[in-house]
């Protein structure tokens, strides 16, 4: 229920965050609720889920919510824009040091994308479905798009 409850939390910022409304911080009830539990992880497999799970990154941040791990799990076609040289390269530096970025080997090997492709900074796991299960039994906030 716990789970449930962050979860639908986090769905809202997202949306909030998609929406452009960056400016406001979280409400201190949010904060303590997010707090309890700081480490999130989130499936992704378009570019925009991944620069709104960014933007949530920096709106958690300027909350001042501590968070403890933030990982963003790559499966499907995004796999592709992940490469060196892209535009998503440029956008991700800022977030290299502090967001881990698992990419999916069946997804990479289904869209002929090689671990050489992929810019600095990416991690790649066996599966985005392993990961996430791993990351939930290491009791992460999970939430898929």
């Amino acid at each position: 229920m716990k789970n449930t409850i962050q979860g639908f939390i986090i769905v809202t910022l997202l949306f909030f965050t998609a929406a452009g409304s960056m400016a406001q911080a979280l409400d201190a009830e949010t904060v303590t609720d997010l707090q309890k539990t700081p480490k999130f992880a989130f499936g992704v497999s378009d570019e925009f889920h991944f620069k709104s799970v960014l933007g949530m990154y920096d709106r958690f941040v300027e909350s001042g919510i501590e968070i403890a791990a933030f990982e963003i799990i790559v499966k499907g076609p995004l796999v592709s824009d992940l490469v060196k040289g892209s535009e998503l390269e440029t956008f991700f530096e800022k977030y290299r040091s502090k967001v881990r970025v698992s990419v999916c080997s069946f997804a990479m090997e289904k869209r002929k994308v090689t671990k050489e492709q992929l810019f600095p900074g990416l991690d790649v796991v066996a599966t985005a479905s392993i990961r996430m299960l791993q990351l939930q039994a290491l009791g992460y906030n999970t939430l898929t798009y």
